[in-house]
């Protein structure tokens, strides 16, 4: 069929055709953002999941929802190698440059760009990454204590100030906030908790690998009573194939039965592996219906893709002695493994392999649903580490 009709388009953070199954967690973010902006508090949402959920996607739609509500968003992507002062600094600023437009809120928006300045000059030292313009002179005194911790929280609390005064809401996208180091997450957590105390109109909505969750509460113990914590997994079958039939009945495609239950499972619900074999299946068609030939071949298609791209890039990334260790989780199948079983498997003392787990979570290759245990970030991995195994004689 026609490729420029293909209604699915598999990506990083791609909106797809139909987002199913996600109307409730956008509604609480609405409710959210408004009750804020009202003055009322509100708790922040940090959405967790494994890897092709959809988080960045839904980060999107949330903050399209909430420009159209009025509410003012900055968004971020966390990276391992820049700080979050390098990261926060340039988005606020643009933050408080839109409120000084206003009227409302010119004057305290004025001071929250001198604030940014005394914070960018003096946090310099620690953190030489910052780059940020300079629109206004420091104000003596005023987050430029050189404590990152002071400093943000009082940056923070300006910027909310000058969002109550133009009668809007400050909405911060944080993507992959697993990547913030602890020392750095904790301040960020304690600047948002002295925000929310006076009441001001600042949401933050995150997302993050499961092992976020740890992480927030470690870095702040009352994390888990500032934040709520949506788990964003794999669809359930109805909305899996309202996700791939609504798209295609809208283009005049049909698909059997046989065909959709075979779709869904291959990618087990999974958002991003069903955009991606509905699109294989869309190629692999001549006409309407697609059908279980079709999919059989979009099926050997979709996952050479993967093997190529979505597994590849993470799979290089890897040291040989981690590589080892996915691929005996992988031996021993894809449910989570104690730490124990992975270590005999390999004939190792398991306290030898603690510096090598504690990498794979750094990297975001594996996280610990509980004390002791193991599992995958990305869904399917352990089929793909079974895949490119040396073959025997």
């Amino acid at each position: 069929m026609d490729p420029i009709r293909n209604p699915f388009s598999p990506g990083a953070g791609t909106p797809p055709p139909e987002l199913a199954g996600r109307d409730e967690l956008l509604s609480a973010a609405r409710v959210a953002i408004a009750r804020a902006r009202a003055g009322r508090p509100a708790k922040s949402k940090i959405l967790v999941g494994l890897r092709g959920v959809g988080k960045t996607v839904l980060l999107e739609r949330i903050r399209l929802d909430a420009e159209r509500e009025g509410a003012m968003t900055i968004f971020l992507e966390a990276q391992a190698e820049r700080s979050l002062p390098a990261l926060l600094a340039p988005q606020l600023r643009l933050a408080l440059l839109r409120l000084s437009q206003l009227d409302s809120a010119r004057a305290l928006a004025v001071r929250g760009l001198r604030a940014l300045a005394g914070f960018a000059r003096r946090l310099k030292i620690n953190f030489a990454d910052i780059e940020v313009g300079v629109d206004f002179e420091p104000e003596p005194g005023l987050a430029d204590n050189g404590d990152f911790e002071q400093d943000l929280a009082v940056l923070i609390s300006q910027i909310g100030e000058a969002a109550k005064a133009a009668q809007t809401v400050l909405v911060i996208l944080f993507d992959e906030l697993q990547y913030v180091p602890s020392a750095q997450l904790a301040p960020l957590i304690s600047a948002l908790h002295r925000s929310e105390q006076l009441c001001l109109p600042l949401v933050l909505v995150g997302a993050g690998l499961p092992s976020l969750r740890a992480q927030m509460g470690n870095a702040r113990t009352y994390a888990e009573r500032l934040f709520d914590f949506p788990m964003v997994d794999a669809l359930n079958p109805e909305f899996a194939r309202l996700a791939v039939i609504k798209p295609l009945n809208a283009q005049a495609v049909d698909i059997t039965q046989e065909a959709i239950e075979q779709i869904l499972e291959q990618t087990r619900g999974y958002p991003y592996f069903l955009q991606l074999w509905a699109s294989y299946a869309w190629l692999a068609a001549e006409h309407s219906p697609i059908d279980m030939a079709c999919i059989q071949r979009a099926s050997a298609a979709a996952i050479a893709a993967l093997d190529e791209s979505f597994f590849r890039l993470r799979f290089d990334r890897l040291t040989e002695r981690e590589r080892l260790y996915l691929q005996t989780m992988a031996i021993l199948g894809p449910a989570p493994h104690r730490s124990g079983d992975i270590a005999a498997q390999l004939g190792v003392d398991v306290s030898k392999l603690a510096p090598i787990r504690s990498a794979l979570i750094a990297k975001g290759m594996i996280w610990s649903p509980s004390h002791g245990l193991t599992a995958f970030t990305v869904p399917m991995f352990d089929e793909f580490m079974l895949r490119i195994l040396p073959k025997g004689p």
